[in-house]
């Protein structure tokens, strides 16, 4: 059964600093582009991860975008001790904004619980992507967008 993951993107101003995150840190492989982030646990789960799951990343209070899971590989540190490296693709797809508590870590995500993606919404690039990320949530509660 596919499970999801939900976590804050600390530090994160706006949806394009994000994807200039992002794309400051892909790496290349074998298999093309890749994306590490690094948590203390591996996730018990793992395998329900790899099995079509996304890690959806938090930015401003709300759910706002996704990426695929390609690996989870647990590495050991200089210090002696390990550390999980969720190996995701870089493609960022853009999810429907739902806000969010923070909180601290990763959370597991039910599929059934996790906003759907806008492309899904409006069939292809969604509107209100060339606008500011706080004016284009408002539209959207106002069902403007």
């Amino acid at each position: 059964m596919t499970v999801n993951m939900i976590r804050m993107a600390v530090g994160v101003e706006s949806l394009d600093h994000f994807r200039q995150l992002i794309e400051s840190r892909i790496e290349h492989g074998d298999n093309g582009p890749f994306f590490i982030t690094t948590t203390r646990f591996t996730p018990r789960r793992a395998e329900e991860l790899l099995d079509g799951g996304s890690l959806y990343w938090i930015v401003k209070r709300a759910v706002r975008v996704r990426q695929r899971f390609l690996d989870i590989r647990t590495v050991d540190t200089e210090e002696g001790g390990t550390r999980c490296e969720l190996v995701l693709y870089p493609t960022m797809i853009l999810t429907q904004p739902r806000r969010r508590r923070p909180h601290q870590g990763w959370r597991y995500l039910k599929p059934d619980d996790a906003p759907p993606d806008l492309a899904r919404l409006g069939g292809g690039v969604a509107e209100g992507d060339d606008l500011p990320d706080t004016l284009a949530e408002d539209l959207r509660t106002l069902g403007l967008l």
